[in-house]
């Protein structure tokens, strides 16, 4: 997997959290609702390195 990839999905998953956490300040749905689709995004960015990984150690 890629240590990049993974960084860049992890990166996703906090700015996701961090605009969720702003939108319960400001009480803007919109933003809460941004910031969830960024951090399901960067779950599904996870997954995707996870599979790439098992397929890679089944390969080896």
């Amino acid at each position: 997997m890629s240590t990049e990839d993974r960084a860049k999905a992890t990166a996703k998953n906090l700015e996701g959290k961090a605009q969720e956490v702003m939108s319960n300040v400001t009480g803007d749905p919109e933003d809460k609702a941004e910031g969830k689709a960024k951090q399901n995004e960067a779950e599904a960015r996870h997954a995707v390195e996870d599979v790439k990984d098992k397929a890679k150690q089944a390969i080896d």
